[in-house]
């Protein structure tokens, strides 16, 4: 995979890019919790995106922990 910020992923690369299986990335593209898009049927992800959805979901883990933590 290149570090082309406007990249086109699909499911198979967003898989290893995120070190899940393929039935993983489905299942959240399918719901919706992940940036995805359609395009002839199948599954389209923009790394940008992604980075954005990892990068929120981090922040989302921590304000948790904060909470947690009585913070």
């Amino acid at each position: 995979m290149s570090d082309h910020p406007a990249e086109i992923l699909t499911i198979d690369e967003v898989a290893v890019y995120l070190k899940v299986g393929k039935r993983t990335v489905y299942r959240l593209a399918s719901s919706g919790r992940v940036p995805a898009f359609k395009l002839g049927g199948t599954w389209r992800f923009r790394r940008a995106e992604l980075d954005q959805w990892i990068a929120s979901q981090i922040g989302e883990a921590t304000d948790s922990a904060d909470e947690g933590a009585g913070k």
